[in-house]
Protein backbone atom coordinates (compact mmCIF):
# COMPACT_ATOMS: atom_id res chain seq x y z
CA UNK A 1 0.00 0.00 0.00
CA UNK A 2 0.87 3.51 -0.33
CA UNK A 3 3.44 5.04 2.37
CA UNK A 4 2.34 8.30 4.40
CA UNK A 5 3.15 11.61 3.81
CA UNK A 6 6.22 12.05 5.86
CA UNK A 7 9.67 13.89 6.24
CA UNK A 8 11.20 17.06 8.34
CA UNK A 9 8.67 19.70 9.62
CA UNK A 10 10.33 22.37 6.74
CA UNK A 11 9.21 19.87 3.95
CA UNK A 12 5.82 19.02 5.16
CA UNK A 13 5.37 23.17 6.34
CA UNK A 14 6.52 24.38 3.20
CA UNK A 15 3.97 21.31 1.49
CA UNK A 16 1.13 22.13 3.96
CA UNK A 17 1.27 25.97 2.93
CA UNK A 18 1.96 25.50 -0.63
CA UNK A 19 -1.13 23.12 -1.30
CA UNK A 20 -3.57 26.38 1.15
CA UNK A 21 -2.15 28.38 -1.85
CA UNK A 22 -2.94 26.44 -5.01
CA UNK A 23 -6.50 25.87 -5.94
CA UNK A 24 -8.61 22.74 -6.27
CA UNK A 25 -7.70 19.94 -9.06
CA UNK A 26 -9.99 19.58 -11.78
CA UNK A 27 -11.18 21.49 -15.51
CA UNK A 28 -11.39 24.95 -13.50
CA UNK A 29 -7.88 24.66 -12.57
CA UNK A 30 -6.36 23.64 -16.09
CA UNK A 31 -7.72 26.76 -17.60
CA UNK A 32 -6.82 28.97 -14.82
CA UNK A 33 -3.16 28.03 -16.00
CA UNK A 34 -3.41 28.96 -19.28
CA UNK A 35 -0.13 29.75 -20.25
CA UNK A 36 1.18 25.93 -18.90
CA UNK A 37 -1.47 24.40 -20.46
CA UNK A 38 -1.43 26.04 -23.97
CA UNK A 39 2.22 25.51 -23.53
CA UNK A 40 1.41 21.60 -22.65
CA UNK A 41 -0.29 21.40 -25.90
CA UNK A 42 1.72 22.47 -28.38
CA UNK A 43 4.55 20.24 -26.49
CA UNK A 44 1.77 17.10 -27.22
CA UNK A 45 1.76 17.30 -30.83
CA UNK A 46 4.93 14.69 -29.90
CA UNK A 47 2.55 12.49 -28.79
CA UNK A 48 0.23 13.12 -31.50
CA UNK A 49 2.89 12.07 -34.15
CA UNK A 50 3.24 8.62 -31.63
CA UNK A 51 -0.06 7.68 -31.93
CA UNK A 52 -0.88 8.81 -35.60
CA UNK A 53 2.40 7.02 -36.57
CA UNK A 54 1.12 3.70 -34.72
CA UNK A 55 -2.47 3.87 -35.78
CA UNK A 56 -1.61 4.20 -39.27
CA UNK A 57 0.58 1.11 -39.79
CA UNK A 58 -1.98 -1.29 -38.67
CA UNK A 59 -4.35 0.13 -41.71
CA UNK A 60 -1.21 0.14 -44.13
CA UNK A 61 -0.48 -3.47 -43.50
CA UNK A 62 -3.54 -4.78 -45.01
CA UNK A 63 -3.70 -2.91 -48.16
CA UNK A 64 -2.81 -4.62 -51.60
CA UNK A 65 -1.11 -2.14 -52.52
CA UNK A 66 1.80 -2.03 -49.70
CA UNK A 67 1.91 -5.91 -49.68
CA UNK A 68 3.02 -5.90 -53.51
CA UNK A 69 5.63 -4.01 -52.62
CA UNK A 70 6.35 -5.88 -49.29
CA UNK A 71 5.90 -9.29 -50.49
CA UNK A 72 6.08 -12.23 -47.46
CA UNK A 73 6.86 -9.41 -45.38
CA UNK A 74 2.89 -9.23 -45.25
CA UNK A 75 1.83 -12.93 -45.67
CA UNK A 76 4.40 -14.70 -43.30
CA UNK A 77 3.70 -13.87 -39.67
CA UNK A 78 6.99 -14.01 -38.37
CA UNK A 79 8.11 -11.16 -41.20
CA UNK A 80 4.73 -9.30 -40.29
CA UNK A 81 5.68 -9.41 -36.52
CA UNK A 82 9.10 -7.88 -37.52
CA UNK A 83 7.76 -4.91 -39.68
CA UNK A 84 5.31 -4.13 -36.58
CA UNK A 85 7.56 -4.51 -33.89
CA UNK A 86 10.98 -3.34 -35.13
CA UNK A 87 9.40 0.35 -34.53
CA UNK A 88 9.27 -0.18 -30.71
CA UNK A 89 13.04 -1.73 -31.20
CA UNK A 90 13.86 1.52 -32.09
CA UNK A 91 11.82 3.25 -29.87
CA UNK A 92 13.45 1.24 -27.05
CA UNK A 93 16.93 2.95 -28.37
CA UNK A 94 15.84 5.86 -28.43
CA UNK A 95 14.71 5.61 -24.51
CA UNK A 96 18.52 4.57 -24.04
CA UNK A 97 19.70 7.79 -25.23
CA UNK A 98 16.96 10.30 -24.50
CA UNK A 99 18.32 10.88 -20.45
CA UNK A 100 21.70 11.83 -22.23
CA UNK A 101 20.26 14.31 -24.88
CA UNK A 102 18.05 15.93 -21.90
CA UNK A 103 20.60 16.42 -19.56
CA UNK A 104 23.41 18.13 -21.97
CA UNK A 105 20.89 19.82 -24.54
CA UNK A 106 18.09 20.97 -22.06
CA UNK A 107 14.58 19.06 -23.06
CA UNK A 108 13.84 21.13 -25.61
CA UNK A 109 16.80 20.61 -27.87
CA UNK A 110 16.61 17.09 -27.21
CA UNK A 111 13.08 17.76 -28.56
CA UNK A 112 13.99 18.82 -31.14
CA UNK A 113 16.66 16.74 -32.78
CA UNK A 114 14.27 13.73 -32.35
CA UNK A 115 12.06 15.55 -34.38
CA UNK A 116 15.03 16.29 -36.78
CA UNK A 117 15.40 12.49 -36.84
CA UNK A 118 11.57 11.36 -36.96
CA UNK A 119 12.25 13.52 -40.39
CA UNK A 120 14.65 11.35 -41.45
CA UNK A 121 12.90 8.25 -40.57
CA UNK A 122 9.85 9.34 -42.71
CA UNK A 123 11.51 9.99 -46.16
CA UNK A 124 13.21 6.32 -45.47
CA UNK A 125 9.75 5.21 -45.05
CA UNK A 126 8.20 6.68 -48.18
CA UNK A 127 11.59 5.67 -50.50
CA UNK A 128 9.89 2.04 -49.33
CA UNK A 129 7.40 2.42 -52.66
CA UNK A 130 11.22 1.80 -54.64
CA UNK A 131 13.18 0.10 -52.12
CA UNK A 132 10.66 -2.11 -50.62
CA UNK A 133 10.90 -3.94 -47.06
CA UNK A 134 14.29 -3.36 -46.09
CA UNK A 135 13.82 0.55 -46.47
CA UNK A 136 10.53 0.47 -44.90
CA UNK A 137 12.54 -1.91 -41.87
CA UNK A 138 15.03 0.89 -41.38
CA UNK A 139 12.47 3.97 -41.52
CA UNK A 140 10.30 2.41 -39.25
CA UNK A 141 13.52 1.39 -36.57
CA UNK A 142 14.83 5.51 -37.42
CA UNK A 143 11.01 7.04 -37.01
CA UNK A 144 11.19 4.59 -33.63
CA UNK A 145 14.32 6.30 -32.19
CA UNK A 146 12.71 9.45 -32.14
CA UNK A 147 9.51 8.66 -30.80
CA UNK A 148 10.83 6.68 -27.87
CA UNK A 149 13.46 9.25 -27.09
CA UNK A 150 10.13 11.88 -27.22
CA UNK A 151 8.02 9.56 -25.23
CA UNK A 152 10.18 10.48 -22.29
CA UNK A 153 10.91 13.70 -23.22
CA UNK A 154 8.20 15.36 -23.68
CA UNK A 155 6.20 14.17 -20.64
CA UNK A 156 9.39 14.85 -18.68
CA UNK A 157 9.13 18.49 -19.85
CA UNK A 158 5.43 18.85 -19.34
CA UNK A 159 6.27 17.71 -15.51
CA UNK A 160 9.06 19.78 -15.06
CA UNK A 161 6.49 23.30 -16.49
CA UNK A 162 3.77 22.23 -14.87
CA UNK A 163 2.17 23.10 -11.75
CA UNK A 164 1.55 20.72 -9.16
CA UNK A 165 -2.09 20.84 -9.02
CA UNK A 166 -2.65 19.94 -12.57
CA UNK A 167 0.59 18.23 -13.48
CA UNK A 168 -1.66 15.19 -14.26
CA UNK A 169 -3.76 16.29 -16.45
CA UNK A 170 -1.29 18.20 -18.09
CA UNK A 171 1.31 14.88 -18.69
CA UNK A 172 -2.23 12.66 -19.31
CA UNK A 173 -2.78 15.20 -21.95
CA UNK A 174 0.21 14.11 -23.75
CA UNK A 175 -1.78 10.50 -23.97
CA UNK A 176 -5.09 12.42 -25.28
CA UNK A 177 -2.62 13.53 -28.03
CA UNK A 178 -1.40 9.90 -28.44
CA UNK A 179 -5.41 8.54 -28.67
CA UNK A 180 -5.92 11.88 -31.19
CA UNK A 181 -3.37 11.06 -33.56
CA UNK A 182 -4.41 7.06 -33.23
CA UNK A 183 -8.03 8.35 -34.34
CA UNK A 184 -7.05 10.54 -37.17
CA UNK A 185 -4.85 7.83 -38.74
CA UNK A 186 -7.58 4.76 -38.56
CA UNK A 187 -10.13 7.37 -40.74
CA UNK A 188 -6.68 8.47 -43.00
CA UNK A 189 -6.41 5.05 -43.81
CA UNK A 190 -10.47 4.36 -44.42
CA UNK A 191 -10.39 7.61 -46.79
CA UNK A 192 -7.19 6.44 -48.87
CA UNK A 193 -8.03 2.70 -49.06
CA UNK A 194 -9.64 2.97 -52.07
CA UNK A 195 -7.71 5.07 -53.91
CA UNK A 196 -7.45 3.83 -57.38
CA UNK A 197 -9.97 1.19 -56.76
CA UNK A 198 -9.17 -2.14 -54.53
CA UNK A 199 -6.64 -5.46 -55.01
CA UNK A 200 -4.39 -4.92 -57.84
CA UNK A 201 -5.60 -1.54 -59.32
CA UNK A 202 -5.03 -0.36 -55.61
CA UNK A 203 -2.62 3.11 -56.11
CA UNK A 204 0.63 3.54 -53.91
CA UNK A 205 -0.93 6.57 -53.00
CA UNK A 206 -3.27 4.43 -50.33
CA UNK A 207 -0.26 3.94 -48.29
CA UNK A 208 2.12 6.77 -49.11
CA UNK A 209 -0.42 9.73 -47.83
CA UNK A 210 -0.97 8.77 -44.29
CA UNK A 211 2.87 8.34 -44.00
CA UNK A 212 3.53 11.49 -45.74
CA UNK A 213 1.03 13.38 -43.66
CA UNK A 214 2.94 12.76 -40.47
CA UNK A 215 5.42 15.78 -41.92
CA UNK A 216 3.23 18.21 -40.99
CA UNK A 217 2.84 18.01 -37.35
CA UNK A 218 6.52 17.23 -37.32
CA UNK A 219 7.96 20.41 -38.87
CA UNK A 220 5.17 21.88 -36.88
CA UNK A 221 6.33 20.70 -33.29
CA UNK A 222 9.87 21.50 -34.65
CA UNK A 223 9.73 25.11 -35.61
CA UNK A 224 7.27 25.95 -32.38
CA UNK A 225 9.71 24.06 -30.02
CA UNK A 226 12.50 26.92 -30.92
CA UNK A 227 10.07 29.62 -29.37
CA UNK A 228 8.95 27.50 -26.05
CA UNK A 229 10.95 27.85 -23.02
CA UNK A 230 13.35 25.25 -20.78
CA UNK A 231 12.25 23.63 -17.96
CA UNK A 232 12.92 25.89 -14.82
CA UNK A 233 14.35 23.03 -13.24
CA UNK A 234 16.71 22.14 -15.65
CA UNK A 235 17.65 26.07 -15.75
CA UNK A 236 18.44 25.60 -11.74
CA UNK A 237 20.35 22.38 -12.28
CA UNK A 238 22.74 24.52 -14.57
CA UNK A 239 22.64 27.55 -12.94
CA UNK A 240 20.82 29.71 -14.82
CA UNK A 241 18.91 31.06 -11.95
CA UNK A 242 17.35 34.68 -13.00
CA UNK A 243 16.14 33.23 -16.43
CA UNK A 244 14.56 30.05 -14.43
CA UNK A 245 12.82 32.46 -11.72
CA UNK A 246 11.55 34.50 -14.83
CA UNK A 247 10.16 31.37 -16.70
CA UNK A 248 8.30 29.78 -13.40
CA UNK A 249 6.83 32.97 -12.84
CA UNK A 250 5.71 33.44 -16.70
CA UNK A 251 4.34 30.08 -16.25
CA UNK A 252 2.21 30.50 -13.15
CA UNK A 253 1.08 34.11 -14.55
CA UNK A 254 2.60 35.51 -11.04
CA UNK A 255 4.90 38.15 -9.58
CA UNK A 256 8.36 36.51 -9.55
CA UNK A 257 8.15 38.02 -5.88
CA UNK A 258 4.94 35.77 -5.24
CA UNK A 259 5.20 33.82 -1.90
CA UNK A 260 3.69 30.80 -3.91
CA UNK A 261 6.59 31.63 -6.81
CA UNK A 262 9.06 31.79 -4.27
CA UNK A 263 8.47 28.70 -2.17
CA UNK A 264 8.61 26.47 -5.60
CA UNK A 265 11.91 28.18 -6.60
CA UNK A 266 13.46 27.38 -3.78
CA UNK A 267 12.25 24.02 -3.39
CA UNK A 268 13.85 23.37 -6.09
CA UNK A 269 16.82 25.06 -5.83
CA UNK A 270 17.58 22.94 -2.87
CA UNK A 271 16.52 19.54 -4.36
CA UNK A 272 19.19 20.64 -7.30
CA UNK A 273 21.54 21.65 -4.55
CA UNK A 274 21.10 18.90 -2.87
CA UNK A 275 21.84 16.31 -5.77
CA UNK A 276 24.52 18.36 -6.51
CA UNK A 277 26.84 17.83 -3.59
CA UNK A 278 25.75 14.40 -3.20
CA UNK A 279 26.95 13.72 -6.59
CA UNK A 280 30.00 15.60 -5.70
CA UNK A 281 30.67 13.18 -2.75
CA UNK A 282 29.49 10.38 -4.07
CA UNK A 283 31.43 10.93 -7.86
CA UNK A 284 33.93 13.66 -7.05
CA UNK A 285 35.32 13.24 -10.91
CA UNK A 286 31.94 13.51 -12.40
CA UNK A 287 30.89 16.88 -10.39
CA UNK A 288 31.67 19.25 -13.17
CA UNK A 289 28.53 19.57 -15.77
CA UNK A 290 30.40 18.72 -18.96
CA UNK A 291 29.08 16.59 -21.88
CA UNK A 292 31.60 13.93 -21.22
CA UNK A 293 30.81 13.95 -17.37
CA UNK A 294 26.87 14.10 -18.22
CA UNK A 295 27.42 10.61 -20.25
CA UNK A 296 29.81 8.85 -17.87
CA UNK A 297 26.92 9.83 -14.86
CA UNK A 298 24.59 8.42 -16.68
CA UNK A 299 25.54 5.11 -16.40
CA UNK A 300 26.22 5.17 -12.95
CA UNK A 301 22.98 7.44 -12.34
CA UNK A 302 21.08 4.14 -13.15
CA UNK A 303 23.17 2.18 -11.72
CA UNK A 304 22.76 3.90 -8.51
CA UNK A 305 18.58 3.72 -8.84
CA UNK A 306 19.03 0.21 -7.99
CA UNK A 307 21.07 0.58 -4.94
CA UNK A 308 19.22 1.83 -2.09
CA UNK A 309 15.34 0.29 -1.11
CA UNK A 310 13.56 4.18 -1.52
CA UNK A 311 14.98 4.05 -5.20
CA UNK A 312 14.39 0.49 -6.17
CA UNK A 313 10.58 1.12 -5.27
CA UNK A 314 10.58 3.59 -7.63
CA UNK A 315 12.43 1.46 -10.32
CA UNK A 316 9.97 -1.70 -9.42
CA UNK A 317 6.72 1.40 -9.88
CA UNK A 318 8.32 2.77 -12.72
CA UNK A 319 9.16 -0.26 -14.95
CA UNK A 320 6.75 -2.82 -13.60
CA UNK A 321 3.67 -0.59 -14.46
CA UNK A 322 5.08 0.24 -17.91
CA UNK A 323 5.53 -3.59 -18.74
CA UNK A 324 1.58 -4.01 -17.73
CA UNK A 325 1.00 -1.10 -19.42
CA UNK A 326 1.64 -3.09 -23.48
CA UNK A 327 0.59 -6.62 -21.48
CA UNK A 328 -2.51 -5.51 -21.47
CA UNK A 329 -2.67 -5.93 -25.42
CA UNK A 330 -3.38 -2.35 -26.20
CA UNK A 331 -0.78 -2.56 -28.96
CA UNK A 332 -1.80 -5.82 -30.18
CA UNK A 333 -5.19 -3.94 -30.56
CA UNK A 334 -3.84 -1.05 -32.44
CA UNK A 335 -1.40 -2.80 -34.60
CA UNK A 336 -3.61 -5.49 -35.70
CA UNK A 337 -6.86 -4.19 -35.48
CA UNK A 338 -8.37 -4.93 -39.13
CA UNK A 339 -6.97 -8.20 -38.82
CA UNK A 340 -8.25 -9.10 -35.63
CA UNK A 341 -11.75 -7.85 -36.36
CA UNK A 342 -11.66 -9.97 -39.69
CA UNK A 343 -10.52 -12.96 -37.57
CA UNK A 344 -13.80 -12.08 -35.74
CA UNK A 345 -16.08 -12.54 -38.75
CA UNK A 346 -16.19 -8.90 -40.35
CA UNK A 347 -17.25 -8.86 -43.91
CA UNK A 348 -14.27 -7.11 -45.45
CA UNK A 349 -11.25 -4.97 -45.35
CA UNK A 350 -13.19 -2.01 -45.69
CA UNK A 351 -15.38 -3.16 -42.55
CA UNK A 352 -12.70 -4.01 -40.05
CA UNK A 353 -11.09 -0.54 -41.27
CA UNK A 354 -14.13 1.40 -40.10
CA UNK A 355 -14.66 -1.11 -37.17
CA UNK A 356 -11.01 0.02 -36.23
CA UNK A 357 -11.75 3.75 -37.08
CA UNK A 358 -14.18 3.46 -34.23
CA UNK A 359 -11.38 2.21 -31.44
CA UNK A 360 -9.78 5.27 -32.60
CA UNK A 361 -12.94 7.48 -31.76
CA UNK A 362 -13.67 5.56 -28.77
CA UNK A 363 -10.13 5.70 -27.43
CA UNK A 364 -9.73 9.29 -27.64
CA UNK A 365 -13.18 10.59 -25.90
CA UNK A 366 -12.22 7.80 -23.54
CA UNK A 367 -8.93 9.58 -22.23
CA UNK A 368 -10.72 12.59 -22.28
CA UNK A 369 -12.09 12.55 -18.52
CA UNK A 370 -8.47 11.50 -17.41
CA UNK A 371 -6.96 14.67 -18.71
CA UNK A 372 -9.96 16.10 -16.66
CA UNK A 373 -10.13 14.53 -13.60
CA UNK A 374 -7.04 12.55 -12.75
CA UNK A 375 -5.60 15.44 -10.17
CA UNK A 376 -9.12 14.83 -8.28
CA UNK A 377 -9.74 11.04 -8.13
CA UNK A 378 -5.79 9.99 -8.09
CA UNK A 379 -4.01 7.44 -10.39
CA UNK A 380 -4.29 4.20 -8.32
CA UNK A 381 -8.51 3.46 -8.46
CA UNK A 382 -8.40 4.87 -11.70
CA UNK A 383 -5.40 2.28 -13.15
CA UNK A 384 -7.13 -0.86 -10.80
CA UNK A 385 -10.47 -0.13 -12.24
CA UNK A 386 -9.16 0.04 -15.73
CA UNK A 387 -7.32 -3.14 -14.92
CA UNK A 388 -10.69 -4.71 -13.91
CA UNK A 389 -12.78 -3.61 -16.66
CA UNK A 390 -9.73 -4.52 -19.99
CA UNK A 391 -9.53 -7.82 -18.09
CA UNK A 392 -13.61 -8.89 -17.89
CA UNK A 393 -13.42 -7.68 -21.82
CA UNK A 394 -10.41 -9.88 -22.89
CA UNK A 395 -12.02 -12.68 -21.21
CA UNK A 396 -15.67 -12.17 -22.90
CA UNK A 397 -13.41 -11.96 -26.01
CA UNK A 398 -12.02 -15.60 -25.43
CA UNK A 399 -15.34 -17.04 -24.79
CA UNK A 400 -17.34 -15.35 -27.80
CA UNK A 401 -14.35 -16.40 -30.20
CA UNK A 402 -14.18 -20.22 -28.56
CA UNK A 403 -17.83 -20.98 -28.91
CA UNK A 404 -17.91 -19.24 -32.99
CA UNK A 405 -14.50 -19.00 -34.34
CA UNK A 406 -15.69 -21.82 -37.35
CA UNK A 407 -19.31 -19.85 -37.38
CA UNK A 408 -18.80 -16.84 -37.95
CA UNK A 409 -21.01 -16.73 -40.98
CA UNK A 410 -23.94 -18.08 -39.69
CA UNK A 411 -23.44 -16.15 -35.96
CA UNK A 412 -22.64 -12.41 -37.12
CA UNK A 413 -24.03 -10.84 -33.99
CA UNK A 414 -21.68 -12.79 -31.88
CA UNK A 415 -18.93 -11.68 -33.80
CA UNK A 416 -20.10 -8.12 -33.49
CA UNK A 417 -20.39 -9.03 -29.64
CA UNK A 418 -17.06 -9.65 -29.61
CA UNK A 419 -15.98 -6.71 -31.80
CA UNK A 420 -18.35 -4.26 -28.81
CA UNK A 421 -16.12 -5.91 -26.22
CA UNK A 422 -12.98 -4.96 -28.26
CA UNK A 423 -14.11 -1.09 -28.03
CA UNK A 424 -15.51 -1.53 -24.63
CA UNK A 425 -11.75 -2.61 -23.73
CA UNK A 426 -9.94 0.57 -25.34
CA UNK A 427 -12.73 2.77 -23.59
CA UNK A 428 -11.06 1.50 -20.07
CA UNK A 429 -7.57 1.33 -21.31
CA UNK A 430 -8.27 4.90 -22.92
CA UNK A 431 -9.28 6.50 -18.69
CA UNK A 432 -7.17 4.45 -17.04
CA UNK A 433 -3.69 3.02 -18.20
CA UNK A 434 -3.24 5.38 -21.11
CA UNK A 435 -2.47 8.02 -19.65
CA UNK A 436 -1.98 7.09 -15.84
CA UNK A 437 0.90 4.83 -16.40
CA UNK A 438 3.09 7.74 -18.32
CA UNK A 439 1.87 10.24 -15.30
CA UNK A 440 3.43 7.90 -12.80
CA UNK A 441 6.92 7.56 -14.47
CA UNK A 442 7.20 11.04 -15.49
CA UNK A 443 6.48 12.47 -11.70
CA UNK A 444 8.05 10.12 -9.41
CA UNK A 445 12.00 10.46 -9.64
CA UNK A 446 14.02 13.20 -8.01
CA UNK A 447 15.74 15.85 -10.08
CA UNK A 448 19.16 14.55 -10.42
CA UNK A 449 17.80 11.17 -11.78
CA UNK A 450 14.51 11.99 -13.50
CA UNK A 451 15.64 11.95 -17.21
CA UNK A 452 17.12 8.78 -16.25
CA UNK A 453 14.19 7.53 -14.77
CA UNK A 454 11.90 8.62 -17.14
CA UNK A 455 13.84 6.49 -19.60
CA UNK A 456 14.21 3.84 -17.58
CA UNK A 457 10.91 3.43 -17.32
CA UNK A 458 9.46 3.93 -20.94
CA UNK A 459 12.54 1.53 -22.33
CA UNK A 460 10.51 -1.30 -20.37
CA UNK A 461 7.07 0.08 -21.90
CA UNK A 462 8.76 -0.03 -25.49
CA UNK A 463 10.64 -3.30 -24.83
CA UNK A 464 6.94 -4.70 -24.07
CA UNK A 465 5.82 -3.10 -27.19
CA UNK A 466 8.35 -4.93 -29.42
CA UNK A 467 7.86 -8.34 -27.58
CA UNK A 468 3.86 -7.90 -27.87
CA UNK A 469 4.20 -6.52 -31.39
CA UNK A 470 6.29 -9.29 -32.48
CA UNK A 471 4.02 -12.28 -30.92
CA UNK A 472 0.36 -11.06 -31.26
CA UNK A 473 0.12 -12.46 -35.32
CA UNK A 474 1.64 -15.74 -34.19
CA UNK A 475 -0.61 -16.10 -31.35
CA UNK A 476 -3.77 -15.13 -33.55
CA UNK A 477 -2.87 -17.44 -35.76
CA UNK A 478 -1.69 -19.95 -33.32
CA UNK A 479 -3.48 -19.96 -29.83
CA UNK A 480 -6.42 -18.15 -31.50
CA UNK A 481 -9.26 -17.50 -28.21
CA UNK A 482 -6.46 -18.39 -26.45
CA UNK A 483 -4.65 -14.78 -27.17
CA UNK A 484 -7.63 -12.97 -25.43
CA UNK A 485 -7.20 -15.08 -22.17
CA UNK A 486 -3.02 -14.47 -22.28
CA UNK A 487 -3.62 -10.92 -22.42
CA UNK A 488 -6.82 -10.81 -20.06
CA UNK A 489 -4.92 -13.03 -17.32
CA UNK A 490 -1.83 -10.76 -17.29
CA UNK A 491 -4.27 -7.54 -17.17
CA UNK A 492 -5.55 -8.89 -13.63
CA UNK A 493 -1.92 -9.42 -12.58
CA UNK A 494 -1.59 -5.51 -13.62
CA UNK A 495 -4.35 -4.20 -11.58
CA UNK A 496 -3.20 -6.51 -8.25
CA UNK A 497 0.35 -4.84 -8.38
CA UNK A 498 -0.60 -1.18 -8.78
CA UNK A 499 -2.91 -2.12 -5.72
CA UNK A 500 -0.17 -3.52 -3.48
CA UNK A 501 3.31 -1.46 -4.94
CA UNK A 502 2.62 1.68 -6.49
CA UNK A 503 1.97 4.80 -4.25
CA UNK A 504 -0.73 7.34 -4.87
CA UNK A 505 1.05 10.27 -6.10
CA UNK A 506 -1.46 13.05 -6.68
CA UNK A 507 -1.08 16.66 -6.20
CA UNK A 508 2.35 16.58 -4.68
CA UNK A 509 5.25 18.46 -6.16
CA UNK A 510 8.04 16.49 -8.22
CA UNK A 511 10.22 17.43 -5.16
CA UNK A 512 7.64 15.74 -2.54
CA UNK A 513 7.89 12.46 -4.10
CA UNK A 514 11.00 11.56 -2.15
CA UNK A 515 8.53 12.01 1.21
CA UNK A 516 6.16 8.99 0.01
CA UNK A 517 9.07 6.85 -1.25
CA UNK A 518 11.40 7.56 1.97
CA UNK A 519 14.32 8.96 0.21
CA UNK A 520 14.31 11.85 2.64
CA UNK A 521 15.75 11.59 6.44
CA UNK A 522 16.81 7.41 5.07
CA UNK A 523 20.28 8.86 6.52
CA UNK A 524 21.23 11.17 9.01
CA UNK A 525 24.29 12.71 6.84
CA UNK A 526 21.56 13.37 4.40
CA UNK A 527 18.70 15.17 6.30
CA UNK A 528 21.45 17.20 7.80
CA UNK A 529 22.79 18.07 4.46
CA UNK A 530 19.42 19.05 3.21
CA UNK A 531 18.97 21.29 6.26
CA UNK A 532 22.14 23.33 6.07
CA UNK A 533 21.09 23.45 2.15
CA UNK A 534 16.93 24.83 2.81
CA UNK A 535 19.04 27.61 5.84
CA UNK A 536 21.77 28.47 3.48
CA UNK A 537 19.41 29.41 0.37
CA UNK A 538 16.96 31.21 2.17
CA UNK A 539 13.90 28.46 2.49
CA UNK A 540 13.78 28.78 6.13
CA UNK A 541 13.55 32.45 6.29
CA UNK A 542 10.69 32.12 4.24
CA UNK A 543 8.92 29.78 5.79
CA UNK A 544 9.22 32.01 9.22
CA UNK A 545 7.90 35.12 7.29
CA UNK A 546 4.96 32.82 6.61
CA UNK A 547 4.36 31.74 9.99
CA UNK A 548 5.84 28.10 9.52
CA UNK A 549 8.64 27.87 11.80
CA UNK A 550 11.23 25.26 11.34
CA UNK A 551 13.58 23.65 13.64
CA UNK A 552 16.55 25.43 12.92
CA UNK A 553 14.79 28.49 14.33
CA UNK A 554 13.30 27.30 16.89
CA UNK A 555 13.86 23.55 18.66
CA UNK A 556 10.07 23.51 20.11
CA UNK A 557 8.38 23.75 16.85
CA UNK A 558 5.95 20.80 15.51
CA UNK A 559 4.46 20.74 12.60
CA UNK A 560 2.41 17.61 11.14
CA UNK A 561 0.92 15.78 8.70
CA UNK A 562 -2.48 17.21 9.77
CA UNK A 563 -1.88 20.56 8.22
CA UNK A 564 -1.94 18.94 4.99
CA UNK A 565 -5.14 17.05 5.62
CA UNK A 566 -6.54 20.22 6.35
CA UNK A 567 -5.31 21.64 3.52
CA UNK A 568 -6.37 19.05 0.77
CA UNK A 569 -10.00 18.50 2.65
CA UNK A 570 -10.31 22.57 2.67
CA UNK A 571 -9.27 22.74 -1.32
Amino acid sequence: MAPSLTGSPEDVGAIARRQGLRGASGPAAIFKNGRAFSLTCFACIGGFIYGYNQGSFSGILTMSSFGSHMGDWVTNQTKKGWLASIFGLGAWLGCLYSGFLAEILSRKYAILVNVFIFLIGLVVQCVAAIGGAPCMLGGRFITGMSIGAMSVNVPNYIAEVAPPEIRGSLVALQQLANTAGTMVSFWVNYGTNNIKGKGNSQSDASWLVPICLQLVPAIALGIGMIFMPFSPRWLIHHNREAEARRVLSNLRSLDEDHELIELEFLEIKAQSVFEKRSTAEQWPHLAELTAWNTFKLQCVAIGSLFKTKAMFHRVVSATVTMFFQQATGINAVLYYAPSIFAALGTSSNTTSLLATGVVGVLLFLATIPAVLYIDKFGRKPVMITGAIGMGICHIAIAIIFAKNQYQWDTHKVAGWAAVAMIWLYVVHFGYSWGPCSWVIISEIWPLSNRAYGIALGASSNWMCNFIVSQITPIMLERLKYGTFIFFGTITFGGGLFIWLSVPETKRLTLEEMDLIFGSVGVAEADARRMAEINKEIGLDDVLKSIGIVTPSTDKQSQVTTNEIDFASKHE
